[in-house]
């Protein structure tokens, strides 16, 4: 596998050898995000509030979902040696657009008391508080910030590979430390716990950790080999016990977004899957449009939980009916996008 600072260097022929090298991983790219997505479907089908233990730790085992789209982000940055910032941000920015609108609408037809002031509206699209699209949020700036590193990394050719490589630790670190102390100092002055919330799901310098962690894992691991596999599992199922128990029992901080627990899990979670290499042509197929998903099926979930009876159904068969009914109209959808709409529509759409 080549290094940043062999790609940044390379004669145009090794250049062509690494982008036949990245191409070929995309089959292994999609499915991650295909897992991944899935996993968010999970996530947003769970009963809420999560009171029950079963709950608490299937929502534990699917958490990691995000974390792989940023390291899959930084993962592909590392093989490339460049981050196409403008690129990046047309392809996250135009679709959320388009899904903020259809998702302000209908927030506002659901709740008649809606504060639609100009700058109230102007701070809902940027900080993505509408549904649950904080995460274009944080996608947005770690793409700002992987940009930077790369930028500041390169700026001295010899030894640019070291120089990236101590930005990213640097990261990790930062990102561990304010997942770890945002809340206690947010509490010390004096901040609700609604606000505290708030920021720890768009922990910048957390969530940036796995952007982080993607790209120094592209850069210097090989997790390929058999025993390498068995032993990141059997490191990914302790920490997920782990993670799952501080959940469950409060112990310490059991927060869901940026707690130490969670990135142990995430992270060694990221890296197994790196090593496992799963390569399945119809998880490819649902992750290549994972972003359409991710925009739009969270529609299907608050139509099934504002105006049909599956609540009713309550525990665990409430939550497999609405992640399976979700699932199968998402893709129902992803297909009729593909087939019917323009390709630059399908782009706009995130599909």
């Amino acid at each position: 596998m080549m290094t940043v600072v062999d790609r940044i260097s390379a004669s145009p022929r090794s250049l062509s050898v690494a982008h036949a090298t990245t191409q070929s991983r995309d089959g292994v790219v999609d499915t991650l995000r295909g897992i991944a997505i899935l996993m968010v479907i999970g996530i947003h089908s769970l009963p809420q509030p999560l009171d029950a233990a079963w709950a608490k730790s299937l929502d534990a085992a699917l958490r990691p979902s995000v974390p792989v789209f940023l390291f899959v982000s930084g993962y592909l940055t590392a093989l490339s040696g460049r981050v196409p910032l403008a690129k990046r941000l047309k392809a996250a920015l135009i679709p959320y657009a388009i899904a903020f609108a259809a998702a302000y609408a209908y927030m506002a037809l659901h709740n008649p008391a809606m504060d639609h002031r100009i700058g109230t509206t102007l701070a809902r699209f940027a900080l993505g508080y509408v549904f649950v699209y904080y995460y274009v949020f944080v996608y947005v700036c770690c793409t700002f910030g992987l940009w930077l590193v790369f930028a500041i990394g390169k700026t001295a050719q010899p030894d640019s590979r070291n120089r990236i490589a101590a930005l990213l630790i640097l990261a990790i670190g930062a990102g561990i430390f304010a997942g770890g102390y945002l809340e206690p100092a947010m509490s010390r002055l004096g901040a609700s716990d609604a606000l505290i919330d708030e920021f720890r799901m768009r922990d910048i310098p957390f969530w940036f950790s796995f952007v982080a962690l993607g790209a120094l894992t592209a850069m210097f691991a090989d997790v390929t080999g058999q025993s390498m596999r068995n032993s990141l599992l059997g490191a990914m199922l302790a920490g997920y016990l782990l993670y799952a128990a501080v959940r469950i029992l409060g112990l310490g901080d059991a927060a869901i977004y940026d707690s130490t627990a969670f990135f142990l899990y995430a992270a060694l979670f990221c890296v197994a899957l790196i090593a496992i290499q799963p390569n399945s042509p119809l998880l490819g197929w649902f992750g290549s449009g994972s972003y359409f998903i991710y925009l739009w099926h969270i529609f299907i979930v608050m139509a099934l939980r504002d105006h049909t009876s599956l609540r009713e159904l309550g525990g665990f068969a409430g939550f497999a009916a609405s992640c399976g009914v979700t699932a199968l109209l998402s893709t129902a959808a992803q297909l009729a996008v593909r087939q019917f709409a323009s390709p630059r529509l399908c782009r706009w759409l995130g599909a």
